[in-house]
């Protein structure tokens, strides 16, 4: 029988797989559990990999009964790792990303990436800033095929297979890699048509008599961060508009209907044009970190590695823990506007 190092023959029995009556082979067995781990299911585990539910159940079982230790804790609703599949997923993950390189370096595949990688990004930010890098990343490695997921809310990276991602935000702390690219300024403005009927606002308490236009993106729970005298100030706010996006928070304010908070990039444009002015200035919060993020270097593969890299070759920072600390960004990390 010929067997996919990527999936298990839908079916096949223990004595299929290595011709004998119990025990199938390591590699397998792995993968379908850093698949379960990884999916937080079973059945999420066999749609990645193609087989039918039992074939999962039985090389769980499997491994479990070859290692003598409970790996994942399973009731009718939920799959739970234990201590000990958490720390076997992870040393299982970078045997596999290992053997991966092994088969790559030994058909002379190891110098040039090749295969499908997943980025994600802010849906305006990915548009404007990394469709560009990705196309040239393309033209420069024509065996990769990229897919981009360029959406307003927070991908995770392991449960929907994104390989790399662009984050506008302080990190919490994780696995993951970071690459700090640069800072993102957030900025406070309306259209001077507003401004000329409800007058520039000069302080905080100033806000109380204007009409505000939020986006679930930018401002969730309708708040708008301000720096007053070295501190973090963050205001609640009742718009008279709240949208989804932040792209019709940008046009409303544009027409003239209140004030909007949005990063930079964002309403850069129409800044440029005189459509919109900023206000507030003396208050603008501190610029957002933005960094690219991928898996534990060791454990990526040459696609991901080199395309994050690319995504990142703007800056001289280094990779780091996804934990910022106070020195991060560097002052030669790029402002992006």
């Amino acid at each position: 029988m010929e067997l996919s190092r990527n999936r298990l023959p839908d079916g096949a029995n223990f004595a299929d797989l290595t011709g004998k009556e119990s025990g199938m082979d390591k590699h397998h067995l792995i993968s379908v559990f850093v698949a379960v781990v990884d999916a937080n299911g079973f059945a999420g585990a066999a749609r990645k990999l193609k087989v039918s539910p039992p074939v999962v159940t039985r090389a769980i079982n499997e491994l479990e009964e070859t290692l003598g230790v409970r790996l994942l804790m399973r009731t009718t609703r939920v799959v739970r790792v234990t201590e000990a599949g958490a720390r076997y997923a992870d040393d299982c993950r970078r045997i596999l990303a290992e053997l991966a390189e092994a088969d790559e370096s030994a058909s002379g595949q190891h110098g040039a990436p090749q295969g499908q990688i997943a980025i994600t990004a802010p849906g305006w930010f990915g548009a404007r800033f990394i469709t560009p890098i990705v196309t040239e990343y393309l033209d420069q490695h024509p065996k990769v095929s990229a897919t981009c997921w360029f959406l307003d809310r927070l991908v995770n990276m392991v449960e929907e297979g994104v390989d790399v991602a662009v984050r506008i935000a302080e990190l919490p702390d994780s696995s993951l890699q970071a690459i700090s690219v640069g800072r993102m300024r957030v900025v406070t403005c309306a259209s001077p048509g507003y401004l000329a009927r409800h007058g520039t606002p000069r302080a905080l308490a100033d806000l109380a008599s204007h009409n505000f236009v939020t986006a679930g993106a930018v401002a969730p729970g309708h708040e708008m961060r301000f720096n007053h005298e070295g501190k973090s100030r963050v205001l609640k706010m009742q718009p008279r508009l709240a949208t989804t996006t932040n792209e019709s928070a940008v046009a409303a304010a544009v027409s003239g209907f209140g004030l909007t908070q949005q990063m930079l990039y964002k309403v850069a444009e129409p800044l440029a044009r005189g459509e919109l002015q900023e206000v507030l200035s003396d208050f603008e919060p501190p610029a957002l970190p933005v960094h690219v993020l991928h898996r534990e270097v060791r454990s990526a593969s040459r696609r991901v590695r080199s395309s994050s890299a690319r995504t990142a070759s703007s800056s001289s920072a280094r990779p780091r823990r996804a934990r910022p600390r106070s020195r991060w960004p560097p002052t030669s990390a790029r402002t992006w506007s």
